[in-house]
């Protein structure tokens, strides 16, 4: 476990996989985010909406803001077969004398979904947060009606933990219900295992 001082900013890094590098999030990504990211049921759950170049420049920007406020370390996905970027992903609400955070705000373009790209994003970003930031807590969350992101938290063994009702008010008006996920330090090893084993047995992406 990391004995990093807990008072300290966490810093922009590059994590390396097999299908997928996540490195640190950038505005030169922009132009690879917006050939990605425009289709609109990526954003349906979302709260706020990503319809445009600007748009997601306004997202990167926010992202970027969050980073050096210290609450959030935002990543773009890079599909390595591509070269491109392929979507977004964070750590947000990032409690470091509680040693916890929340990994979020994740969307990848449609042709890398159902891929090797989300089991990887997630091995990676979990292994780093336990085994070199010392969390003993990550959390998720996701809308009340999104079944597929809740049965895909499921599937890599994170515990449902409870609904905060009336969570959020959505760009549209609609007021979301949110459901809380967790996987703690002491459930890591197992649940590395099986993502390990999942991608063990993925072929290439089709993208």
């Amino acid at each position: 476990m990391s004995s990093r001082n807990n008072t300290e900013r966490l810093q922009p890094v590059t994590l390396n996989g097999r299908f997928v590098r996540l490195e640190p999030l950038t505005l030169a990504h922009l132009d690879d985010l917006a050939d990605a990211g425009l289709d609109s049921e990526l954003w349906r759950w979302i709260p706020n909406q990503v319809t445009s170049r600007e748009e997601m420049r306004s997202y990167i920007e926010t992202a970027l803001g969050e980073q050096d406020a210290s609450i959030s370390l935002p990543f773009a996905v890079i599909h390595l077969e591509s070269g491109r970027a392929s979507g977004s992903t964070r750590y947000s609400a990032i409690n470091l004398p509680n040693r916890r955070l929340e990994i979020g705000w994740t969307w990848y373009a449609p042709a890398f979904q159902r891929t090797p790209v989300n089991t990887e994003c997630k091995l990676l970003l979990l292994t780093h947060a336990f085994e070199r930031l010392g969390m003993i807590r990550v959390e998720f969350k996701t809308d009340a009606l999104n079944e597929k992101s809740r049965a895909a938290l499921a599937r890599i063994g994170a515990v449902e933990e409870g609904t905060f009702r009336k969570h959020l008010i959505c760009q549209s008006g609609r007021i979301r219900d949110t459901v809380y996920f967790s996987i703690l330090d002491s459930e890591w090893p197992e649940r590395k295992a099986a993502l390990e084993a999942r991608l063990g047995g993925q072929p290439h992406s089709r993208a």
